[in-house]
């Protein structure tokens, strides 16, 4: 399996079809994703281990193992880990999973 580094962690690709991907996000404590969306998937987060702090559009909660959400295509959304490594599993659905359907509106390490 490939881990692909970030610098909020990491993610691994567990499986891919044509329409889904499943992947393996680990999100170091105190990082968060870049608040972002993307015109071709909508992806479905479990939080697996750790305390996420989750944005999507105007809605903020904190969620912990076991808890769920689906996070449609157009929505700005990111995650930050509150309390030590969070690990969650991202299933993304959609005509197109590539890694350049992202949209960027903030980021903490300079990405475009």
């Amino acid at each position: 399996m490939e881990r692909h580094e970030r610098p909020w962690g990491y993610y691994e690709i567990l499986a891919t079809d044509n329409m889904t991907q499943i992947k393996k996000l680990v999100v170091r404590d105190q990082q968060q994703l870049s608040l972002q969306t993307h015109e071709q998937r909508d992806e479905y987060w479990f939080i697996s281990s750790g305390i996420a702090f989750i944005t999507v559009d105007d809605y903020e909660e904190s969620f912990t193992a076991g808890q769920t959400l689906q996070i449609l295509r157009g929505e700005k959304h990111r995650v930050k880990s509150l309390q030590g490594d969070l690990v969650l599993y991202e299933v993304q659905v959609g005509s197109y999973l590539g890694e350049d359907d992202i949209v960027r509106y903030e980021d903490n390490y300079g990405r475009a």
